[in-house]
């Protein structure tokens, strides 16, 4: 079943013309509409959902060093993750009104498909690979800025405390005391040296970590426990 609502509104909204439509009709064709055509051989989107989910994540990797440049790989990794989640990309695409542009089939629109969370979020996948197979990387990267990298809520996104303030926390809530941190090592020439420390909670070490300062290997250490005690 298609929809009455024009794509010209879409790029107006993403601020994009689409030089060959096609790329934008594939992008919004869900893999039920394309079935139920003769022969089931349609175009559908599931291969610029693929392109875009890799787009967007380079994305996410790009602005976030532009805009945390001190913070540390594990806390930058948290924070793309919350950018690009199925939740932010629905949320995205509502904002967008790219459910009402969706091509679905009988079922899928009988039972709330354009609502749905799974269906939002891959659609706004495909649509950045879309624009990206169109226009490259530079309108691409720019239509991801614009509207898709942004917390769920639609506010600031925030560096979240580094790891050892967490571990810290953690600590503190879960077993009323904070950890300490005891320098096992220190190898290599002067110049270059290599630190080893362990982070330790009473009589247990919890993890270990290495740097090239000490403030380094503490905070990987703090990492490497905060990734421990956060498994189930």
């Amino acid at each position: 079943m298609e929809t009455g609502q024009s794509h010209d509104d879409l790029q107006r909204r993403i601020g994009y013309d689409f030089r060959d439509p096609g790329f934008l009709r594939e992008a919004l064709t869900h893999s039920s509409f394309a079935n139920e055509k003769p022969g089931g051989g349609a175009e559908h989107n599931e291969r610029l959902e693929f392109l875009g989910d890799a787009v967007l994540g380079l994305a996410a990797a790009g602005y976030l060093c532009e805009l945390f440049p001190d913070v540390r790989e594990g806390e930058l990794s948290r924070l793309r993750a919350r950018l690009v989640n199925e939740k932010s990309l629905a949320e995205a695409a509502r904002r967008l009104d790219l459910g009402e542009h969706l091509l679905l089939g009988r079922g899928e629109e009988r039972s709330g498909g354009r609502r749905k969370q799974s269906i939002l979020a891959d659609a706004a996948e495909a649509l950045v690979g879309a624009v990206f197979r169109d226009g490259g990387w530079s309108e691409a990267y720019r239509v991801v800025r614009s509207f898709f990298l942004q917390t769920p809520e639609g506010g600031v996104l925030r560096a979240t405390p580094d790891a050892k303030t967490r571990l810290q926390e953690l600590c503190q809530e879960r077993f009323r005391e904070a950890p300490r941190y005891r320098l096992l090592s220190q190898s290599g020439p002067s110049h270059v040296p290599i630190f080893t420390v362990a982070v330790v909670r009473g009589d247990e070490a919890l993890a270990e970590g290495t740097g090239k300062s000490k403030k380094e290997a503490e905070q990987a250490a703090a990492e490497e426990a905060l990734e421990k005690l956060d498994r189930p």
